[in-house]
């Protein structure tokens, strides 16, 4: 993006070198314009990008912004999520996701899901985590120039996820092809046009079919999973629908999967940048407490999260208008040097002060718990079970996504071994 002056900013059409390195542009904003009103296609909504980490805690903490297009338009027939409607099954999957719910239904939603994610109920996952970073790993050791992304901190969060909601193993790897395939609508890899929402939509059709099979399957059964208690909460009177289900599930795995992956890969390359630290990593014999919390700040796997202003208001300088779009980037509110001194230095020991990489207020996520010790469990055993992730060369590809941000591709070249080609 050009640096010499602020076009009206967009999560769209970013080179390469700034899709891997964001918190330059993300910097001469925050200090120029840290509320922007930015660009806007033909017959949209007007838009405004929140860069301060102040501002983002308003929108995001108040009853001012939702997440329904259709409340704050006050059009019923407004589309309700950023899916065009011809993509019907797609459309169903995702608007039965958590985060674009607003109460009650996200409270009743969020209310019965919550004790699947509390910490007790996750720290009797762990030692099954940490086995399957194990078998990962041990996958992963035959390779002379292995991909990291591929080969572990992909495949990592969907085998636990699997595991929580009650998935046959046999399952894993076509669950990983069609959340991928999912991903691809995301409206800032679309750039407007039709992008990936065919194949986006094909995933759809095929997860709403698997995922209704299932629940069929658990009627009357008790599996002691995740997807058997859904089940039974419908049957018991909960206020919730078979689509309902199916939407929870896809969104747990697509959005706990997608994350935690991006965490891993960007967790190893920020430490490759710096072998001290990795190595003081590594010889520890655990993490230290702020280490997890440190690199979601640094660098999140979610950049950006947009609400919608639901009353007349104002953010920053700026009248913002009922209808209006508000985008809040979270990956510049943790580099916000009002908020966090230094905001540029990864610090392992700094105070874990309310930094912005789970979110906030009532959309903040709910598999935090779950998506640290993922972080934790598989950063240290890749410390542990690579004694040369600090040497050799990398090749690294970003996807083409400003919010869902992370290498989709990170190829390691140990010391000695030829370089793989591109």
């Amino acid at each position: 993006m050009p640096s010499a002056t602020l076009p009206r900013f967009d999560l769209k059409g970013w080179d390469r070198e700034d899709i891997a390195h964001p918190y330059p542009v993300y910097r001469r904003y925050r200090e120029s314009a840290p509320v922007h009103r930015g660009a806007s296609g033909a017959g949209g909504p007007e838009t405004f990008y929140v860069f301060s980490y102040d501002e983002v805690v308003r929108v995001l903490s108040s009853t001012r912004f939702g997440r329904d297009a259709r409340v704050a338009s006050g059009d019923a027939d407004a589309v309700p999520v950023p899916v065009p409607a011809e993509y019907r099954a797609l459309r169903a999957v995702v608007e039965n996701w958590l985060v674009f719910l607003d109460p009650p239904r996200h409270t009743e939603l969020r209310s019965l899901l919550a004790s699947e994610f509390s910490p007790s109920v996750v720290a009797g996952l762990r030692p099954r985590i940490a086995r399957i970073a194990h078998e990962l790993l041990e996958r992963l050791a035959p390779h002379r120039a292995p991909d990291l992304v591929e080969g572990f901190a992909a495949p990592f969060p969907v085998l636990v996820i699997s595991e929580l909601l009650g998935i046959p193993r046999e399952h894993h790897a076509w669950l990983r092809e069609n959340a991928v395939a999912l991903q691809e609508a995301s409206t800032t890899r679309s750039r407007g046009g039709t992008g990936g929402y065919p194949g986006a939509e094909a995933a759809a059709r095929e997860f709403a079919g698997y995922f209704r099979r299932e629940v069929r399957a658990r009627r009357g059964d008790d599996r002691g999973d995740l997807l058997t208690l859904l089940v039974r909460a419908r049957d018991g009177g909960a206020p919730l629908t078979v689509d309902g289900i199916v939407g929870t599930c896809v969104h747990l795995l697509t959005a706990g999967h997608e994350t935690t992956t991006n965490f891993l890969a960007k967790a190893v390359l920020a430490l490759r940048a710096r072998p001290h630290l990795l190595d003081e990593l590594r010889t520890a014999p655990e993490l230290p407490p702020g280490t997890v919390e440190e690199l979601l700040r640094h660098d999140p796997p979610v950049q950006a999260v947009t609400r919608w202003a639901y009353d007349d208001t104002r953010v920053g300088d700026h009248e913002v208008a009922r209808g209006s779009r508000v985008v809040a980037l979270l990956g510049s509110a943790n580099r916000d040097p009002a908020r966090f001194p230094r905001p540029d230095v990864l610090d392992v020991r700094r105070p874990a002060d309310r930094h912005l990489g789970f979110g906030l207020g009532i959309h903040y996520c709910l598999g935090a718990t779950l998506a640290r010790a993922e972080a934790e469990i598989g950063l240290k055993a890749l410390l542990n079970g690579l004694p040369w992730l600090g040497e050799g060369g990398q090749q690294v590809d970003y996807a083409d996504d400003m919010v869902f941000h992370g290498p989709t591709r990170l190829v390691l070249t140990p010391p000695g071994a030829p370089s793989p080609l591109p």
